[in-house]
């Protein structure tokens, strides 16, 4: 029979999985019992209350990286836990407003921008109605060469192939597109 010592590696790596187990433990426990009232807190605080709900993950995700600070009385665990959530509701704000002034300039910019047609086509029903008729790959380089004027080498980086093969697949999408149209009825036999 062999003995250890006290204090071993052995008897260390045991007593941290205990200790990391109550932690755990203890962990889930205050965030059960508090969880409900930390959701009400956030939900009374944000616009759209349903965010409530994202950023209660987002506090028990912060206290569990933080779980070694975590205080082992009840009250003080409670107080951390809304100190957490108090500073995540800020960060949502301020994020929030980041968002909104994102928008705002986004909103000026196109405002300043006219489209790109003035009007429709006259026959933009018959040639939606043919690209309907084309697989969704005709679609999109015709869309994208068409509608958002781009070029191939452009088209070639959003498909993820070369700008040779992005000219091959134009190339045949409009004689598909064209034998669309020929037998597409026009607004006025219809």
């Amino acid at each position: 029979m062999t003995t250890r010592p006290v204090g071993s590696a052995v008897d260390a790596a045991s007593h941290a999985d205990t200790e990391g187990t109550r932690t755990a433990e203890w962990f889930t426990s205050l965030a059960s019992t508090v969880g409900p009232r930390l959701l009400a807190f956030l939900a009374r605080r944000v616009d759209p209350p349903t965010d409530a709900a994202d950023l209660l993950a987002e506090v028990l995700t912060t206290a569990w990286r933080r779980v070694s600070d975590l205080p082992a009385d009840g009250e003080a665990a409670t107080a951390w836990l809304f100190g957490i959530a108090r500073h995540t509701l800020a960060n949502h704000r301020r994020g929030q407003i980041r968002q909104a002034a994102l928008a705002d300039r986004l909103r000026a910019r196109l405002a300043t921008v006219g489209p790109a047609h003035e009007a429709l086509p006259e026959h933009a029903v018959e040639i939606r109605a043919a690209l309907a008729q084309l697989t969704d790959s005709d679609q999109a380089v015709l869309t994208l060469s068409g509608w958002d004027g781009l070029t191939a080498d452009e088209m070639a980086a959003i498909l993820g192939i070369t700008p040779s093969a992005v000219r091959q697949r134009l190339r045949r999408a409009r004689e598909r597109l064209r034998q669309a149209l020929a037998v597409q009825p026009s607004a006025a036999e219809r």
